[in-house]
């Protein structure tokens, strides 16, 4: 049981039927983890497309509304906001009302957030595709979508806020902390960086706060989620609480002090003030020091649990994903220094550092969770046991792969371009390399794919009901209903 939940008296004779209304909006998960996935898949097409623009294979060419640039844009927007926010929404909606024995604020609300805010995907999908971005790295959603953004956001807020403002718990599950945090430096970050640099600071002074816009929206809208998420599945699908609460305390606040000073170091060697440089780099290695310790909480939570990683497909993702956690911390304490910079910098590697931390953790753990959550949503047991098991190997050979292969193409292209070779050349001798990202790309899509075909199949045709086990009925206490069992 998770230790911040008051134990609960058990009277079977006391036992009632679910409410009219139950604690936790199924249907509201359900539909954000298919838009979420949804989401994922147009964005896997448009990386895999956008990598055939580097072989010189751009199958459509002379297209616009097609054009590689634009398609670039779709591939990171649809996965920052369509696919992570709709499963962070999603996972908020099982948890937050699990962990604070409150209902969200409004079920009808919950519908208009999830309306308006795939609306709002499908605009900056429309959007980038017509050319309205703005000149903003994971900002390109067009200047009319910034508004309705911070608007959901405010929804957000108040959806989520409500339970948490009402429960009777007088200690709140670290979860809870991440989560009411995150809300606010969600419209916190985007404010900073789709409006101060569109509107308010212009030429080299905006470069600081487009930095911090970039950073802090992983660093402090996908990580407190993620971290939050983590620490509430892990305990509940090991059925044992979490290794150490005040280890998990250490790495919030640490988040919170030392994760909004480090954006500058995506422009080091720029015109920025060298103290703006040195201090992120400094508060960049600080931080892989509290993230090590959200790696080790989780790996002495799951010490113990012998044969976890062979019953459990869940456990499997989250345990790879807290492993590339381990290595892109390790990598990023190293390529933030000045002297690291000067190899890879603007380079292959930064684009397999950043997909192995945005898909091979938080990514991998939302599948766990989807794992978990799948068969409890749809009352069905998985369809397929094969299936979960090639989308789990190909997906995680196919990432490793194309990490691996970045790595090694940024460190060539770096030392080559330190030697002052030729571009032409440099461009050939990477080129194998991206042929070899192309061919990972295909795994990893396979590997989607034979995961949305099992939840397709589960929710559709599977014929063994699914008796959840992990989280229990309701119990009436001094005339209040209230849940039992894991949480």
């Amino acid at each position: 049981m998770i230790e911040s939940q008051s134990e609960v008296r058990r009277d079977d004779s006391s036992a009632v039927a679910p409410p009219t209304e139950p604690l936790v909006a199924k249907e509201l998960v359900k539909w954000h983890l298919i838009a979420g996935m949804t989401a994922l898949g147009v964005a896997m097409l448009a990386g895999l497309f956008y990598s055939l623009q580097l072989l010189q294979a751009w199958p459509l060419p002379k297209i616009a509304v097609l054009s590689p640039g634009r398609i670039r844009m779709i591939h990171t927007n649809l996965i920052a906001f369509g696919f992570l926010t709709n499963c962070f929404l999603a996972m908020l909606y099982w948890t937050v009302p699990r962990l604070t024995g409150q209902r969200v604020a409004s079920r009808a609300l919950g519908w208009v957030i999830f309306g308006a805010w795939n609306l709002i995907i499908l605009g900056t999908w429309a959007g980038l595709h017509l050319g309205e971005a703005q000149a903003i790295e994971w900002g390109e959603t067009p200047t009319w979508i910034d508004p309705l953004v911070v608007l959901g956001a405010i929804l957000v807020w108040i959806q989520m806020y409500t339970p948490i403002v009402r429960t009777r718990e007088k200690a709140l599950y670290v979860s809870l902390w991440y989560f009411t945090a995150g809300f606010i430096w969600l419209g916190l970050t985007y404010i900073m960086g789709n409006f101060f640099p569109e509107y308010l600071v212009a030429g080299n002074a905006a470069g600081p706060l487009l930095g911090l816009y970039i950073h802090d929206l992983v660093g402090l809208w996908v990580t407190p989620m993620g971290w939050g998420m983590m620490y509430f599945f892990v305990p509940i699908i090991l059925r044992k609480p979490i290794w150490s609460h005040a280890l998990s305390l250490v790495g919030f606040w640490g988040l919170a002090f030392f994760y909004p000073l480090q954006g500058v170091h995506h422009f080091l060697g720029s015109p920025i003030p060298m103290f703006a440089q040195y201090s992120a780099v400094i508060s960049t290695i600080a931080v892989e020091i509290v993230v090590t310790s959200v790696i080790i909480n989780f790996f002495m939570t799951w010490r113990g649990t012998d044969g976890s990683l062979r019953r459990s497909i869940p456990i499997r993702w989250f345990w790879v994903g807290a492993l590339f956690y381990f290595i892109t911390c390790f990598q990023c304490a190293f390529q933030v220094t000045l002297t690291f910079q000067k190899v890879i910098h603007f380079t292959d590697w930064v684009v397999g550092h950043a997909h192995l931390v945005m898909f091979g953790v938080f990514s991998f753990w939302i599948f766990g969770m989807i794992e978990h959550l799948w068969p409890k949503l749809t009352g069905h047991e998985w369809w397929s046991a094969s299936l979960r098991r090639w989308s789990f190997w190909l997906t995680v050979i196919g990432l490793g792969g194309m990490f691996l292969t970045l790595t090694a193409s940024g460190l060539t292209e770096g030392l080559m371009s330190m030697n002052l070779v030729p571009r032409a050349t440099i461009l050939e001798a990477v080129r194998p390399f991206w042929l070899t990202r192309t061919i990972t790309g295909f795994a990893i899509l396979a590997g989607y794919t034979c995961l949305v075909t099992n939840m397709i199949l589960t929710a559709r045709t599977s014929r063994v009901a699914h008796i959840d086990t992990d989280y229990g009925p309701f119990e009436q206490v001094d005339d209040e209903e209230v849940a039992i069992g894991a949480v």
